[in-house]
């Protein structure tokens, strides 16, 4: 694209800065979505409503074609780093306005594995759908999980692991949360290349999650139930 054909954001209308939005996301361009958010926020838009209508519908749409094969791992990265910048900017907007969260989520790879890409897509992804997600990093002994857990009081517990030799360590964080009376007070969701649904089931994890598309559609999901429950006891 040349110069001369740079498209002035300033000279679009709502509507179409929001595509406008969607279209950079989807290609990951960083500088434009840090703009288009800056100009939103000029033209007196609500910090949630940016949130929602151009970054969170952007990242829906990421998350449909990677889901379905059109768009791979190093593009969802590029477009998560473009959606991380947004968030940058409306992030202490949101925290002053007090806007809904979907839910909070600890993630973190368990101990003995040093695999993250897969987790910090699961995460980035997670905050494009509204989610706070806090990420613990990777190499974490069951004492990480507890104290994030215990500081943050989440709704959602995330593990990840690649090896097939650390996945049993999952089972070590759900039977620790059994023992401490803990384990239905949070959904566990689990992750990564070697499980699959009957390990989850057996570890005791409340679902599976095959990529991070998955893993939003699952967290949404658990969190409306869980939303449904605390109507239907109030």
């Amino acid at each position: 694209m040349s110069e001369e054909d740079d498209l002035d954001l300033n000279e679009l209308d709502d509507e179409e800065l929001v595509q406008q939005m969607h279209d950079d996301l989807y290609d990951g361009l960083k500088e434009e979505i840090e703009e288009a958010v800056n100009i939103l926020l000029g033209r007196d838009w609500a910090p949630y409503r940016v949130l929602t209508e151009g970054l969170v519908e952007g990242m829906r749409i990421v998350g449909i074609d990677f889901r379905d094969g059109i768009l791979f791992v190093p593009e969802v990265l590029l477009a998560a780093n473009a959606m991380k910048a947004g968030m940058f900017i409306l992030r202490p907007l949101l925290i002053a306005t007090g806007a809904p969260r979907v839910g909070k989520m600890v993630i973190g790879t368990v101990k003995g594995d040093i695999h993250d890409i897969g987790k910090n897509l699961v995460g980035m992804m997670l905050e494009g759908a509204g989610f706070e997600v806090i990420d613990l990093g990777i190499n974490n002994p069951v004492e990480n999980y507890l104290a994030a857990i215990e500081e943050h009081q989440p709704d959602i517990l995330g593990m990840s692991a690649l090896l097939t030799t650390t996945m049993p360590y999952m089972k070590v964080v759900i039977d620790t949360l059994k023992e401490k009376g803990m384990r239905d007070d949070y959904i566990v969701l689990v992750g990564g290349a070697p499980l699959n649904e009957e390990f989850a089931t057996a570890i005791g994890a409340d679902a599976y999650c095959r990529d991070a598309a998955v893993a939003v559609e699952t967290a949404k999901e658990f969190m409306a139930r869980k939303h449904n429950q605390l109507s239907a006891n109030a």
